[in-house]
């Protein structure tokens, strides 16, 4: 059972009477008379990360993960909360002093502040984060309006070729290698864009289980569809060596989740002020696409505008 149809028949009833909860179909709570925005994520071994062999970088990847939700909301994380559940041999005191040390180099990164938590002996290694934060408004999801553009902050696919080297099934140079884990496990947030997306954004959602996975789930309670261009995904000079030297296809590369970038649509007016914007603050910021009528049938559209089907959406959470 796909993930929104458990919500929808178990559990959406229950939030009928709290405005807060958006019917389930946020990454956030959002309580408007409070100013109180929050998000929780759950991470697992094996699921969300490889291993704990670099427990330092694991807890940066989960933690950048979990104020991501906040930050494509247009709002700043402010406290976070962590839970873990693991035994003796995940918590070292080795480990233990690298998850600390990457903790404060991350709030110090990010202005953000420890604020409590649980552990679990288990022999289960399992985390779970509620990210924290204040705002008067946030962009919303299925807020997309027809014909709005497409915009992605930053390059996607880096990460995706991270995960295959960790998993040894992608070999590159030494260079090449540091330079796509670091994208892995220390995905680039575009903290300094937040106070800016209430002003350009209609909608928005953070890139975690793919840009086409993403996308849908953008527009999930909406009638409209998407076109997206993949020659116009941005994509970096690294992944870029590797598809013109191995030939492979960039469809299948820019797709697979992890990238923690920003998907939002604007209006056409908005952009001039969204180029301006790019440049002043120094973010990437690409128009790929445009939000169309065809509900039933998006498109991923290639050269002179001959449509491609898909295969590989992102990752979708089926139970």
């Amino acid at each position: 059972m796909h993930e929104f149809d458990i919500i929808n028949k178990y559990f959406s009833n229950l939030s009928k009477r709290n405005p807060s909860s958006i019917n389930l179909n946020d990454d956030v709570f959002f309580d408007k008379a409070q100013k109180l925005v929050i998000s929780v994520d759950a991470y697992i071994q094996g699921k969300h990360f490889l291993n704990f062999n670099q427990p330092d970088l694991v807890i940066k990847k989960i933690l950048r993960s979990s104020i991501s939700d906040l930050i494509c909301k247009g709002v700043y994380p402010k406290y976070y909360f962590i839970s873990a559940s693991g035994n003796k041999k995940h918590f070292t005191k080795l480990n233990l002093s690298k998850i600390s040390k990457s903790l404060k180099e991350e709030q110090k990164k990010y202005k953000i502040f420890l604020s409590g938590g649980d552990t679990v002996n288990s022999n289960q290694l399992t985390f779970s984060i509620t990210s924290v934060g204040n705002a008067n408004s946030i962009v919303f999801r299925n807020k997309a309006k027809l014909y709005d553009d497409i915009y992605v902050t930053g390059n996607l696919g880096d990460s995706y070729i991270g995960l295959k080297i960790l998993q040894r099934k992608f070999t590159v140079s030494k260079k090449q290698s540091n330079y796509f884990i670091n994208k892995y496990y220390k995905p680039d947030l575009q903290y300094t864009l937040i106070s800016k997306l209430n002003k350009i954004a209609n909608t928005s959602i953070d890139i975690s289980d793919g840009l086409f996975s993403d996308t849908e789930k953008l527009i999930n309670n909406q009638k409209l569809s998407y076109e997206i261009e993949i020659d116009k995904i941005p994509i970096s000079k690294n992944l870029m060596d590797i598809i013109n030297s191995r030939r492979l296809k960039k469809e299948g590369l820019i797709s697979n989740g992890d990238d923690y970038q920003i998907l939002f649509t604007a209006k056409k007016s908005k952009y001039r002020i969204i180029q301006s914007l790019s440049k002043k603050l120094r973010i990437k910021i690409t128009k790929i696409g445009e939000i169309t009528k065809n509900w039933k049938h998006p498109g991923i559209i290639v050269k002179k505008g001959r449509k491609i089907r898909i295969n590989q959406k992102g990752y979708f959470h089926q139970f």
